[in-house]
């Protein structure tokens, strides 16, 4: 919904309940960036002119998730996604392909809804990017700049059980 940068994000999950306690999912997403991924959401250089790449970065990918229930509704999750990249220059042409490996560690709270036919699941993550291939040298001189950690993100998953 952001008029300015909007990342065009798509996300579906697919999962099944192994157990009381065990989750696996799949996840298909699709979404754009045009700054670094490792920028803090909360300082000063997050979408700063000068942080941005020349143009933008297009992923498509799915993940495989497992999540794991500890007390009431509190749980973890890892998510390990192979993402597939399309670099898109300032003029909209495609400039290379990448690919990386984007990995979420996730801790957050199951809240069950209308007889536990709703959730909404609220949660704190930590990102990471173990593996990327080379990215154009303009966009790599941007994103070396930054952690391929990223501590603290927001997330909120919601979704309908059958």
């Amino acid at each position: 919904f952001a008029s300015s940068n909007n990342p065009e994000f798509v996300q579906v999950n697919f999962g099944y309940r192994l157990t009381g306690k065990d989750v696996v999912s799949i996840e298909l997403k699709t979404w754009k960036y045009a700054w670094p991924l490792g920028i803090p959401p909360f300082g000063g250089s997050f979408e700063a002119p000068e942080e941005e790449f020349p143009g933008f970065i297009r992923e498509f990918g799915f993940a495989l998730v497992y999540q794991r229930f500890w007390w009431k509704g509190l749980y973890t999750a890892i998510h390990m996604m192979p993402a597939w990249q399309r670099f898109v220059d300032n003029n909209d042409s495609k400039i290379d392909n990448g690919f990386q490996l984007f990995n979420t560690y996730r801790l957050g709270y199951h809240i069950k809804l209308f007889k536990d036919k709703f959730f909404i699941e609220p949660s704190i993550a930590i990102t990471h990017r173990p593996f990327h291939t080379e990215m154009p040298a303009s966009f790599k001189q941007k994103d070396d700049q930054w952690s391929k950690f990223l501590f603290g993100e927001p997330g909120l998953h919601f979704g309908f059980n059958f």
